[in-house]
């Protein structure tokens, strides 16, 4: 056995919980369950009947088949927030007004905890944003460099970490002015 064959002595399920917490990290799976979860009341409630005895409750509606569409709706922006996370923002938005809708038609959106879930779930999309891979530490050759600061000398100033710098606006190099021999007036014809 040789030291460069790590992997194949691992558990099949440690490697696929590995694989899943990476996929997991790489979209907003949280937002996408939380939708998904809040669409499936909606769409169940309004077609369900209870059982109370020998009493059956049936709570269809006339907003029956509006509460459907809005369920399954939230349910494909679920799998939409996981598997095409691109589109994260506008799959949000669009489950926010969905479990809005939902009061009215269908069933106070499921009894509101299919509205909190995709509330919840769209609010989530919106604000989840990709991680950015972590910086590597500094060479080898400059961890000398920096313990001949000293320890008691630390720069004061605002440390700013991984953000977009303005870029600088070069002087122009050549003379842009244009000769105009009509009077000053400017046509655009």
């Amino acid at each position: 056995m040789s030291p460069e064959s790590t992997g194949q002595n691992e558990h099949y399920l440690r490697v696929f919980w590995r694989g899943f917490r990476t996929w997991r990290g790489n979209r907003p799976f949280w937002a996408g369950l939380f939708t998904m979860v809040g669409g499936l009341p909606i769409a169940y409630f309004p077609y369900a009947n209870m059982h109370l005895g020998n009493v059956i409750l049936a709570m269809s509606t006339t907003g029956g088949a509006g509460s459907l569409i809005i369920g399954i709706l939230l349910v494909t922006l679920g799998l939409t927030m996981w598997f095409h996370h691109i589109v994260r923002v506008f799959a949000g938005v669009a489950a926010i007004l969905l479990a809005l809708i939902s009061i009215p038609v269908a069933n106070i959106g499921g009894f509101l905890v299919g509205f909190l879930f995709a509330l919840l779930g769209g609010a989530l999309s919106i604000s989840w944003a990709p991680g950015e891979p972590k910086p590597d530490l500094a060479p080898d050759g400059a961890v000398g460099e920096k313990s001949a600061v000293g320890l008691g000398t630390h720069e004061s100033g605002p440390e700013f970490h991984s953000t977009a710098a303005v870029p600088q606006q070069q002087p122009e190099q050549y003379d842009t002015t244009v000769e105009v021999d009509d009077g000053g007036r400017h046509r655009a014809g």
